[in-house]
C-alpha cells in the first residue's frame, strides 16, 4: 500500500508542478489580451468586445489549473498566528483535518461543475453578452482545474498521514 501511495503522490505532484509552471507563464497571455484591448481602443478607436471575456476566461484557467501548484508549494493562505509555533506533528493533524474539509468542498464543487458543463454542452449555452462565446470550453477547464486540485488535496492528505505515522514517502 505504501508503494501505491508513494507513486500516487509523486505522479500527482509532478503533473501539478508542470501544469502550475505552465499556468505561471499563461499570465502573459492575459496581459497580451488586455494590452490588445487598450491598443485597439486607443489607436483604432474600435472597441474589442471579446477581450474582457477572454481575459476572464484566461484568469479562470490561471487560478483553477494553477491552484494545485499553489497547494503543493504551500503558498496557499493559512492563519499563521498559531500555526507557525506548532510542532510538525500538530501541523500534520490540523492539516489532515482541514484537507478533509477541502476534499469535501472540492467534491461538491466538481459535482456542480460537471452538471453545469453537461448543461452547457447539451443546450449550446452562450454568454449573455455582445460577443456571445460558448461557455462549455471554460467550464471544461474549470472542471479540469477542480479535479486536479482534488487530486492534489488527496496527495497532501497522504503526505500528512505519512508525517503522522513517521513514514518516509
Amino acid at each position: 500500500m505504501l508503494k501505491i501511495a508513494t507513486t500516487y503522490v509523486r505522479v500527482v505532484d509532478r503533473v501539478n508542478y508542470v501544469l502550475g509552471r505552465i499556468m505561471m507563464y499563461s499570465l502573459f497571455a492575459m496581459i497580451a489580451i488586455l494590452l490588445w484591448s487598450t491598443i485597439s481602443k486607443q489607436m483604432f478607436v474600435v472597441p474589442s468586445y471579446w477581450t474582457l471575456e477572454m481575459a476572464q476566461f484566461a484568469l479562470v484557467a490561471y487560478y483553477l489549473v494553477g491552484g494545485p501548484y499553489s497547494i503543493q508549494m504551500g503558498s496557499n493562505v493559512r492563519m499563521d498566528l498559531f500555526y507557525g509555533e506548532w510542532s510538525d506533528r500538530k501541523k500534520a493533524w490540523v492539516d489532515s483535518f482541514t484537507v478533509l474539509l477541502l476534499i469535501f468542498y472540492l467534491g461538491v464543487l466538481l459535482y456542480g461543475g460537471i452538471d453545469s458543463t453537461r448543461y452547457s454542452l447539451e443546450y449550446n449555452e452562450r454568454a449573455p453578452t455582445l460577443w456571445r462565446p460558448l461557455l462549455w470550453p471554460v467550464k471544461t477547464v474549470m472542471c479540469f482545474g477542480i479535479f486536479m486540485m482534488l487530486l492534489q488535496a488527496v496527495s497532501e492528505l497522504i503526505k500528512d498521514i505519512a508525517k503522522l505515522r513517521e513514514v518516509e514517502l
